[in-house]
């Protein structure tokens, strides 16, 4: 076994009695480096830097080999691996005498008397041979072996306190003069030495050292001596003998509560605390802030546990909620091993002696609940090796250098973890009831903790009924309480620390129910016209405080605030304060952006816009123009929060909000969303039902459901003929045409498309281009499927030429897809593939993705009908990923179908079998006949090619009795389809 040594010139015994010889330069730095991190990973780059500090060489990986071979050659059982975070030198403390000097050192400060203390400590200096590393100098080490005299120094100041207590002194003046001879600035070793003198009857020269010391503080720094210091010089000249530091305090010391057993989550978060506390550079300090029950101290308790290890002489725990910063500081003290007369009365006195404990030392603080920023400032160490984490409802933004980490509320799994580690296994019974009471709580820790409590307590509780408590909004802060645990008071200390503007911003705030709010928004709510007060500071103090969240900047790059729900409730229960108009301006603002923005984007829905005056918009025109820049952005921004107004509207204004906020909804497939919330306009009085149910039925239409659309579709048609709305009957009408199309209705589709026209045109008014085009789509669709190609072509024709005197690129495009189909089936095929290809190009550029994922289809199968097969794939698989993410099944169902079917032809048949007969259960469930019979079809080829006669025979016999020889669309979607199941050609081997 190898022995080192770097307490002094480095020197390796290799084997014990043989002393090795390294005679290169770098051979010798690199096992420096390696020893000093005994234990740990020493990335390469510290060794390079430490090898090359000029610059390494470009071979630096192979000389770095080189060495550590050379290094295992000459010292015999050398234990160095490597790993992705670097190389490790392995030693046990018997074998360096660094880790043997810390082993007699921590024995020392866990000795129960200082004669044993002495002992160790003498024992840990006796290995000191010299300077580290005598030498030998390594600039990369210059910080590590300053850090290791200090140590040295603190250690052998901790033995003469030891020893001074041990009643020793006559033994230690020498000694002590000549360290302060080397240490002139050192005032423990100058305040040991003057006791020393002192007992020793040596007054004057006691009083001596005191004077010297005064003046080379002085002179070289411009400071008096610190309060131990003067305290000892006081006793001497009062002819006393002074007190000496200890006994010493105990060292290591533990003031953590306990780690509670139930802790759930909070990994992430767990080890970025514990990564920049442990870090060992400098005097690290974390700040872990968040809203009242977010769990902060919890915790910053398991970190504190968790961090243990890294800080072996002792982890000091100080609530500070409500405290005097001077009896704070006293506390400490008194716990470090001060003396109550030695703790001084001054408070920067306290805190200088209080870094003086921990110098040198490796503590971990624990600062619970601080407020100000100055009383964490007066509580951090002075030396590095200890570290400070702080919990605050503030984020302590005044704290320089912090680390911040706030605390938001659990996720929603390790919500339910939390839940059941109280509540116990019928969590997992009723988990739906489980998930109601952990929404209520709004996944805070707290707030879980008590609803978990409760159902603990009583164990008969069902979840469903506490779950219906916590939902009421007017009873869930009291039902969130028990025993010495309540939301309520959690957040009314932070309530009660605001200045009067911001609690008065807090109960505006509170009044307001929306999810979040934009900045302009937070603004024009708590501006208070009567008053001096500036809004932004009032923002800046709840956020500072942990009420309001801060996000952002949001799609229209304005910044958002956010009011957790439990803090909402709080706020809103203070009751009202003085009357303003911010709440009115807010809502009249944000329905006149929603008019303004829907009026900016291309409207797909295919039901008219409700009658209605513009609003009037009460912001500046600058900040409407900047946040409708992108006005599909700004509804994104805002989506949940207008969907969440919507119910707190009358149904008139309901419905004109969900109008304007449907243009957006239904460009981007969000067909839930619109669901949702015309639903709740269901129940208003009929004209306004109808209209709803309208668009509820255009919504089970985009999913394919066409027979219950279809039946839907005619009884609004019937009321809105009584309510006289022609209008919306015309395009409730045009639906129901293209509904009938899909469910294989043809001449019914044609008639109907000729009464939606007649509505539109009724009174003698011109209908307009968006009318028109979409009656003309279905008039066009349903005369392929009678085989009136021709008639059908003129159709087109004349809707692509209204669409270009229009120039609107959708409609432009849109039209083309229709014309392109029907040349198709004319036999013109380059005309086809010139008109699809510029309608997918017009669509391109456009937001309509719908329009898009139709033209891509449509493309999929012309090129299919025309040979070009990887194409057709590339445009079928394109639209079947945008129909997928708007949610239009039939359109992502087709496209399926068309790439099982290129599966057929590319010798996958086995694999594109389950998938078309799940297409054939869609189909089938929708209703359309024509679908059906095409699946069927494919299918036929299918099993052909996979050798099942009777399920080829069968499918064949389907598809011939779903077959209308009359339907045009279906004979080019035949022959597309077809034309993929058909081998695909390889090109010829070269």
């Amino acid at each position: 076994m190898a022995h080192f040594a770097v307490l002094g010139p480095l020197a390796v015994e290799s084997p014990p009695g043989r002393w090795a010889v390294l005679r290169g330069e770098r051979q010798r730095t690199l096992l420096a480096v390696l020893l000093l991190n005994a234990g740990q990973h020493v990335p390469v780059d510290v060794l390079v830097e430490a090898l090359w500090p000029d610059g390494p060489p470009k071979s630096y990986t192979s000389n770095l080999h080189t060495y550590l071979s050379r290094l295992r050659d000459r010292i015999e059982g050398l234990r160095v691996e490597h790993g992705p975070a670097g190389y490790r030198l392995d030693v046990e403390p018997a074998e360096l005498d660094l880790l043997a000097f810390r082993s007699a050192v921590a024995e020392g400060r866990r000795a129960g008397d200082p004669v044993a203390a002495a002992g160790h400590y003498r024992r840990a200096l006796a290995l000191w041979r010299g300077p580290v590393l005598a030498g030998l100098h390594v600039p990369r080490l210059d910080a590590d072996v300053a850090r290791l005299e200090s140590e040295r120094l603190a250690v052998f100041e901790d033995c003469v306190d030891a020893e001074l207590t041990a009643g020793r002194h006559g033994e230690l003046t020498g000694e002590l003069q000549a360290m302060i001879t080397e240490h002139p600035l050192r005032e423990r070793l100058a305040a040991q030495l003057m006791i020393a003198l002192h007992r020793a009857g040596q007054q004057g020269s006691a009083l001596e050292v005191y004077r010297r010391l005064r003046t080379t503080l002085i002179e070289e720094l411009g400071v008096e001596p610190g309060a131990e210091a003067r305290r000892v010089h006081a006793a001497v000249l009062r002819g006393e003998d002074p007190v000496p530091r200890l006994p010493p305090a105990v060292w290591p010391v533990c003031q953590l509560p306990p780690d509670i057993g139930d802790f759930t989550g909070r990994d992430a978060e767990l080890a970025e605390l514990t990564g920049v506390l442990g870090a060992g550079t400098g005097v690290p300090v974390a700040v872990l802030s968040g809203e009242p029950g977010a769990g902060k101290s919890t915790l910053a308790v398991r970190a504190a546990h968790r961090l243990r290890a890294r800080f072996p002489d002792g982890q000091l725990y100080v609530p500070l909620a409500g405290r005097d910063i001077g009896e704070v500081l006293a506390d400490l003290l008194r716990a470090l091993g001060v003396p109550g007369p030695a703790v001084p009365d001054d408070v920067r006195a306290r805190a200088a002696v209080f870094r003086g404990r921990l110098t040198d030392r490796r503590v971990l603080v624990v600062l619970d609940d601080a407020v100000d920023p100055e009383h964490v400032r007066t509580l951090l160490p002075g030396t590095p090796g200890c570290a400070v984490l702080v919990t605050s409802r503030r984020r302590l933004s005044g704290l320089a250098g912090a680390h911040r980490l706030p605390l938001g509320p659990l996720s929603g799994a390790d919500a339910a973890e939390l839940l059941y580690r109280l509540a116990g296994a019928r969590v997992s019974r009723e988990r739906t009831d489980a998930e109601r009471i952990i929404t209520a709580c709004a996944r805070l820790p707290l707030a879980l903790r008590i609803a978990g409590s409760r159902l603990a307590i009583r164990p008969h509780l069902r979840l469903g009924e506490l779950a219906g408590r916590l939902e009421d909004e007017v009873r869930r802060l009291d039902e969130l309480t028990v025993s010495d645990l309540a939301v309520r008071s959690s957040i009314a200390l932070s309530y009660e620390a605001l200045r009067p503007p911001a609690r008065r911003a807090f109960r505006l705030l509170g009044r307001c129910r929306l999810a979040d709010l934009p900045a302009w928004a937070v603004t024009t709510l708590i501006t208070d016209p009567a008053g001096p007060a500036d809004p932004d500071e009032a923002v800046e103090e709840l956020v500072e405080a942990s009420l309001l969240e801060a996000h952002g900047p949001d799609e229209t790059g304005e910044g958002r605030y956010r009011m957790h729900d439990l803090v909402r409730l709080y706020a809103a229960e203070l009751g009202d304060p003085a009357p303003g108009d911010g709440l009115r301006t807010v809502l009249a603002a944000t329905l006149a952006l929603a008019d303004a923005a829907a009026a900016r984007l291309p409207r797909t829905v295919p039901m008219p816009s409700p009658a209605h005056e513009a609003p009037a918009q009460p912001l500046p025109a600058e900040l409407v123009e900047r946040l409708l820049a992108r006005p599909d952005d700004w509804f994104a921004a805002e989506r949940a929060n207008l969907l969440q107004l919507i119910g707190t509207l009358g149904p008139r204004e309901a419905l004109l909000l969900l109008d304007r906020l449907g243009v957006h909804l239904y460009l981007h497939g969000r067909y839930a969303d619109m669901r949702a919330a015309y639903e709740t306009v269901v129940a208003a009085d009929p004209p306004l039902a109808t209209v709803a149910e309208a668009t509820l039925t255009l919504l089970r239409h985009a999913r394919g459901e066409y027979e219950e659309a279809a039946v839907r579709y005619r009884a609004c048609a019937k009321e809105l003929e009584a309510q006289g709305d022609r209008r919306t009957h015309a395009w409730v009408s045009a639906n129901l045409a293209h509904c009938l199309i899909g469910l294989g209705r043809a001449e019914e589709a044609l008639q109907t498309a000729a009464h939606a026209r007649e509505l539109f045109t009724v009174d003698g008014s011109a209908a307009s281009a968006a009318e028109l085009g979409w009656v003309r789509a279905a008039e066009s669709a349903a005369l392929l499927r009678l085989g009136r190609i021709s008639d059908a072509q003129e159709v087109d024709r004349t809707a692509l030429a209204a669409a270009r005197s229009a120039g609107d690129a959708r409609m432009i495009g849109e039209a083309l897809h229709a014309f392109a189909w029907s040349a198709l089936l004319t036999g013109d095929d380059s005309g086809a593939v010139t008109a699809i290809a510029e309608s997918v190009e017009l669509l391109r550029g456009t937001a309509v993705r719908s329009a898009l994922a139709k033209s891509l289809r449509t493309r999929g199968a012309i090129s299919a009908a025309t040979g070009a097969r990887d194409d057709a794939t590339a445009a079928f698989g394109e639209a079947r990923e945008l129909a997928r993410d708007l949610d239009e099944r039939p359109r992502e169902l087709s496209c399926t179908r068309a790439l099982a079917a290129s599966w057929i032809g590319e010798g996958r048949a086995a694999q594109a079998i389950p998938v078309l007969r799940a297409c054939l259960d869609g189909f089938r469930e929708m209703g359309g006949r024509a679908a059906t019979g095409l699946t069927w079809l494919v299918l036929h080829r299918a099993y052909v090619a996979t050798g099942d006669a009777e399920a080829a025979e069968e499918a064949a016999t389907e598809a011939a009795e779903l077959t209308d020889p009359r339907d045009a669309s279906a004979a080019a979607l035949r022959r597309a389809l077809l034309a993929l199941t058909e081998p695909a050609r390889r090109p010829p081997a070269k």
